[in-house]
């Protein structure tokens, strides 16, 4: 039980939105939302589920936590995005800037050393926390997918964060071959030049959805 959404049977929900469009996902959503945010971190296949989300609610929050890491063709790539959708994008960023951290820990630690949750929590984790605590949003719009990582396949199209957020993920089913096709019907950008130092393996979870 939520604080946010006391009426909400989050496993009766999710039942009723088995076999749903992303798009009627959404529009549930939707209803269920005084204030909702969509986060993005410009990876590939993110203009789907923004332009997804947006079509339906154009003003809605973008919250972009930008770790100061990403690669030239990931800002290029948001940069476009944000323009062609005319998203209301806020960013957050980390507290200490790329050069200071890159000095104290000699680049990013890797995944073995004792510094790379410190690094995690600097980049990621913290401005995120401080994000959701400013905008105080009631339904979080995310993109993640069963199939990406071993974690994600024991969660559902509808979860709640430690604070009482309900989390939606439209595309929760949706394969990388689905989201080809929704991008080529809708003209929408890819990129795949896409680096999270806080993941660096594919299957690996930066923190995000399994501590917040």
């Amino acid at each position: 039980m939520s604080k946010l959404h006391p009426n909400l049977d989050i496993d009766q929900a999710n039942k009723e939105l088995q076999g749903k469009t992303p798009e009627q996902i959404v529009a549930w959503a939707l209803t269920q939302a005084k204030n909702p945010i969509i986060t993005t971190n410009f990876r590939p296949y993110e203009s789907a589920i923004l332009h997804l989300v947006a079509k339906q609610r154009p003003d809605i929050t973008v919250l972009w936590v930008d770790s100061g890491y990403n690669t030239d063709a990931t800002y290029q790539f948001a940069n476009k995005v944000i323009r062609d959708l005319n998203l209301n994008v806020i960013t957050y960023i980390p507290k200490q800037t790329s050069a200071h951290r890159d000095v104290t820990m000699e680049g990013i630690p890797g995944i073995d050393n004792p510094l790379h949750d410190e690094f995690t929590d600097q980049v990621k984790l913290e401005p995120f926390r401080r994000a959701l605590d400013e905008l105080k949003p009631d339904v979080w719009f995310n993109a993640i997918r069963r199939d990406q990582t071993e974690f994600r396949q024991g969660l559902d199209v509808l979860s709640l964060s430690k604070d009482g957020v309900l989390k939606v993920a439209p595309l929760f089913e949706k394969t990388d071959t689905d989201l080809d096709g929704y991008l080529t019907e809708h003209n929408l950008p890819n990129e795949f030049d896409y680096f999270d130092p806080t993941k660096v393996e594919e299957h690996r979870e930066c923190g995000l959805h399994t501590q917040l």
